[in-house]
C-alpha cells in the first residue's frame, strides 16, 4: 500500500515538473517573439514617461541613489539631477540613499562629489540617508519636510522603470505636487557603428538582430520586475 502510494506521488510529481518544463519554454519562447517588436522598450518607456512631465518649477530635486557610486545607474542619475539643478538654480537637491553597511556616508559623499564635479554649488545639496526602499525614502523626506510637504512642488530623478511607482509612492506620502524626470540613456547613433562600405568587412550591417534584441530581452526583465513591484505597492497600500 505504501509503495504504491508513493509511486503515484512520485508520477504526479514528475508529471508536473514536465508540466512546468513546458509551461516555461512555451513562456521563453513567447518573450523571444515579443524581443522582436516594440513592446518591450514601449512598456519600459511608458514607466519612465507616464508622470514624467515637468509643469511647475520644483522647490526640492530628489535624487534617488539606486545602485549607489559608482555605477552606471549612479552616474545617470546624478548627470541628470545636476542637469536639473542648472536648470532649476533655487531648487534644494536631496540625495536619498541609505548608509552603506561597511563605508557609512561614503556612497553619499561620493554622489555630492559628482554632483559639484558637474556644476553643482555643494550647499545646495542634502542627505536624507534613512530610507532603504522607495517607500521607507518617500516617509523619511515627509519626516523631515514635516507640515510643508503638501505645498512643496519635488522633481525625483530615478531611473525609468522605477518613475512610475516613485511618483505615486511619493504622492502617497504627502507630497502631493511631485513630478519625475527618468534619467533615460541616449544610445550612440546607430549609422555610426555600421559597415556602410561596399567591402567584405564581416561587421554585421543591421543592427536589429545584434543589439535590439538583447536589450529588448533585457527590458523585458526589466518591466516585468518593476510591475511585480507595482502590484506588491498596490497591495501594500502605498500607492
Amino acid at each position: 500500500m505504501n509503495k504504491e502510494f508513493f509511486f503515484k506521488v512520485k508520477k504526479h510529481l514528475l508529471r508536473f515538473f514536465w508540466q512546468l518544463i513546458y509551461s516555461l519554454g512555451i513562456f521563453s519562447f513567447i518573450l523571444l517573439i515579443i524581443a522582436f517588436t516594440d513592446l518591450p522598450y514601449n512598456a519600459y518607456h511608458w514607466l519612465g514617461t507616464s508622470n514624467s512631465e515637468i509643469t511647475r518649477k520644483p522647490d526640492v530635486i530628489v535624487l534617488m541613489g539606486g545602485s549607489g557610486m559608482p555605477s552606471p545607474d549612479g552616474l545617470i542619475r546624478t548627470w541628470y539631477t545636476a542637469k536639473a539643478g542648472k536648470r532649476f538654480q533655487s531648487a534644494r537637491i536631496i540625495i536619498a540613499h541609505p548608509y552603506g553597511q561597511t563605508d557609512s556616508l561614503n556612497q553619499l559623499a561620493l554622489t555630492a562629489h559628482q554632483l559639484v564635479v558637474n556644476g553643482i554649488d555643494s550647499s545646495r545639496i542634502q542627505f536624507a540617508p534613512l530610507g532603504f526602499n522607495t517607500r521607507s525614502q518617500a516617509l523619511n523626506l515627509a519626516e523631515i519636510e514635516g507640515s510643508n510637504k503638501d505645498k512643496l512642488s519635488v522633481l525625483l530623478v530615478t531611473s525609468p522603470e522605477h518613475m512610475y511607482r516613485a511618483v505615486k509612492t511619493f504622492m502617497k506620502a504627502g507630497f502631493t505636487h511631485t513630478e519625475g524626470m527618468p534619467a533615460f540613456e541616449i544610445p550612440i547613433d546607430e549609422e555610426k557603428i555600421k559597415d556602410v562600405q561596399n567591402s567584405n568587412d564581416t561587421r554585421v550591417k543591421t543592427l536589429s538582430l545584434r543589439y535590439n534584441l538583447w536589450s529588448y530581452l533585457q527590458y523585458e526583465i526589466i518591466v516585468m520586475r518593476e510591475y511585480c513591484a507595482i502590484a506588491y505597492y498596490k497591495i501594500k497600500g502605498w500607492i
